[in-house]
């Protein structure tokens, strides 16, 4: 009876990271996307920059519930990760997992963990600035400052490496991510193998995408 309801748990703990993992990628799409305007258009990534973080829905509805939506994502993650650990049989060590499953699949905690260390920098370099700005320093609304400084993010070579580094490795961590989505959360239709097709060719073209921005950035300051 406990065996059934400790399978129940982390089948629920499966479900919830699934979903929780498809609503972060909505948010990285998006994140990219606007980004992305960089590349074309200095004051069309300012309008939309400024529109985002002036809107109040954004800033007191949508914002918390992302940060909150990552936490519990990456919580989740470890939780699962020491409980799979603990239900290995001792002779697990013997185990080729490299003949029998991907590098992602077998290292999704330290991918994991390397995303989420960006994601801590990317909230010091990024988040935290933008919020003494407004709320401590309360500095009037300046809707040409965006693009001057993310480009400045991108003039260290060092800074842009790791940058890079961090979303190939997303990439590695999302094309096994979405494909196990689909098996925690039961989804098997003829839908299925058009969705897996959509998630292998996102988790190939966003996080490159943000690399290229990157690149864009750094050569051409």
């Amino acid at each position: 009876m406990a065996k059934s309801g400790l399978l129940k748990s982390s089948i629920a703990k499966k479900i919830a990271m699934a979903l929780s993992g498809l609503f972060l990628m909505l948010f990285l799409a998006q994140h990219f996307f606007i980004n992305m305007t960089s590349v074309f258009s200095e004051s069309v990534f300012n309008s939309i920059s400024h529109f985002m973080g002036t809107n109040p829905l954004i800033q007191f509805v949508i914002q918390p519930i992302l940060i909150v939506g990552v936490i519990f994502h990456f919580i989740m993650g470890f939780t699962l990760d020491i409980q799979n650990r603990k239900a290995r049989p001792v002779g697990y060590a013997s185990y080729n997992g490299a003949a029998n499953a991907s590098w992602a699949s077998r290292n999704m905690i330290v991918s994991g963990s390397v995303i989420l260390a960006f994601l801590a920098l990317h909230f010091y370099d990024f988040w935290v600035p933008e919020m003494v700005y407004k709320y401590v320093e309360c500095n009037p609304a300046d809707e040409t400052r965006y693009f001057h400084e993310l480009a400045e993010k991108f003039v260290s070579p060092v800074r842009t490496g790791l940058y890079s580094l961090s979303f190939i490795l997303l990439s590695l961590h999302l094309q096994h991510g979405f494909s196990s989505s689909f098996q925690s959360i039961g989804q098997n239709n003829k839908y299925t193998k058009g969705l897996k097709g959509f998630g292998f060719w996102f988790s190939i073209i966003i996080p490159l995408g943000f690399v290229f921005i990157a690149l864009f950035h750094h050569f051409n300051h």
